[in-house]
């Protein structure tokens, strides 16, 4: 084999098994969403409802940002899978926390269930805001302008962030592609 036929470096390639263990976290993800007595939380216990929203979007935070910094500087391990696990568990931990706060009557119109929690995230993350699920309570609405700040500054950063690494892979792949002609 000669030099213009090597295989790319091990890390141009796609890691199929990275993927895949990102879709078999995402479904695990979705399964506790959809599983977990998360209304155990809320108005009955608010305060330490709140401490444990702050925290785990504190933690989040700082997992990103971490997995923004390692793709900025080249290292970690797989950090643009972590980058989208992490976006997804974001959008996880909005929609469990809509769904706690809707437990309480007058807090939201229109979110009765887990799916409508999720709905409305992915609507508010996507900047969509079709309507038919409003924040009405002051609670819910501290949380919707958390999670669109959070979207703005964090999740576009990560976004962003990503994106100029695939298009970085995908230059780098092209320039050391060998000519045809």
């Amino acid at each position: 084999m000669s030099e213009n036929q090597l295989p790319p470096p091990a890390r141009d390639r796609i890691d199929v098994r990275a993927w895949c263990l990102l879709l078999g976290s995402f479904v695990l993800l979705m399964i506790g969403y959809f599983t977990l007595p998360l209304r155990s939380l809320g108005a009955h216990r608010p305060v330490f409802s709140w401490l444990v929203f702050a925290a785990v979007l504190t933690g989040l935070t700082g997992l990103l940002l971490a997995r923004i910094i390692d793709i900025l500087r080249g290292t970690g391990r797989r950090p643009g899978v972590w980058l989208v696990f992490l976006i997804c568990l974001s959008l996880t931990v909005f929609a469990g926390t809509y769904f706690v706060l809707a437990a309480n009557p007058g807090e939201f119109i229109g979110l009765t269930t887990r799916l409508d929690a999720l709905y409305f995230t992915i609507v508010t993350m996507a900047t969509v805001g079709y309507g038919d699920i409003t924040a009405s309570g002051q609670g819910p609405r501290l949380v919707v302008i958390l999670q669109i700040v959070y979207n703005f500054v964090f999740l576009a950063t990560a976004a962003g962030t990503l994106a100029q690494a695939v298009r970085s892979g995908v230059e780098s792949r092209v320039r050391r592609r060998p000519d045809s002609g």
